[in-house]
């Protein structure tokens, strides 16, 4: 029997990804792609393989996963990200899983790629993300970038992993830090954190010495060296930018507090 499965893939502008992921999980009963508006040859592609495609206004990733979320009406869900491969071994594991499951969600290994070698360390040989569930169980938690699966219910772990190609050229990996810096400053405003120059200068180092010492990135060789310091950089970047935010929201409140005050003293000025 086909389980009652669908494969969630949101897209924008992944023409040089999509067919790939796409063949990938080929085998699915059902595919259902939640596009961004893509300006590029994905939905031609997607069409090649899927009736249901749908567009929405991006606002976040995990929005972007829920208000798809809300629309699938099979048991279960499988979420894959364009610039993701299910491979052969997870197939046959993620079947077997649904012909008798134990758990209502599960954790899958991800295999990742920088500038096309496998990382094996830095951190990322941990790398595990709930991507199979009960529809009906999960849903994103409500933050701009690092979203986790919120699940009601327990979960287990899968054995075999995805095959992830995030970051293919630096010049990529800007564009995506720089997205996902803004973003990431806009959750910690929304949470109150202040940027100190103490955290502007030691979060940074305490990234790069972690990824890079700590968690092995230097047996990765150059890409691992390459990692580290691009990721100490978007901690920095994202505590600018929170930084900067606070700047202008102080000016904005210095500036209405003296519209105010000067409209006190007029309108004293006038009673008198």
């Amino acid at each position: 029997m086909e389980p009652d499965l669908t494969v969630l893939i949101p897209t924008f502008n992944e023409e040089e990804n999509i067919r790939e992921c796409l063949e990938s999980v080929s085998w699915a009963p059902k595919i259902f792609i939640v596009d961004s508006f893509s300006t590029d040859r994905t939905l031609d592609i997607a069409g090649e393989f899927t009736d249901n495609i749908v567009r929405h206004e991006y606002v976040n990733s995990a929005a972007q996963k829920n208000w798809a979320l809300d629309k699938i009406d099979t048991e279960w869900v499988l979420i894959v990200d364009s610039d993701e491969r299910v491979t052969p071994g997870l197939r046959e594991e993620i079947l077997s899983t649904l012909a008798s499951p134990r758990h209502d969600g599960y954790h899958i290994r991800r295999v990742n790629h920088f500038l096309g070698r496998r990382i094996r360390h830095c951190g990322w040989q941990r790398d595990r993300v709930l991507r199979l569930f009960r529809t009906s169980r999960g849903r994103y938690e409500n933050k701009a970038v690092h979203a986790e699966v919120q699940l009601n219910g327990t979960a287990g772990r899968l054995k075999e992993p995805l095959i992830h190609y995030p970051y293919r050229t630096l010049s990529q990996s800007f564009e995506k830090m720089s997205r996902y810096t803004t973003w990431a400053a806009q959750d910690l405003a929304g949470a109150g954190v202040k940027p100190t120059r103490l955290k502007m200068l030691a979060k940074p180092a305490a990234r790069f010495f972690r990824q890079y010492v700590l968690e092995g990135g230097y047996l990765d060789g150059v890409p691992g060296l390459i990692l580290s310091t691009f990721s100490a950089v978007g901690v920095f970047a994202k505590y600018a930018k929170l930084w900067e935010q606070n700047g202008k929201s102080s000016e904005t409140d210095n500036l209405k507090s003296a519209i105010r005050n000067q409209k006190s003293e007029i309108e004293s000025g006038g009673a008198v």
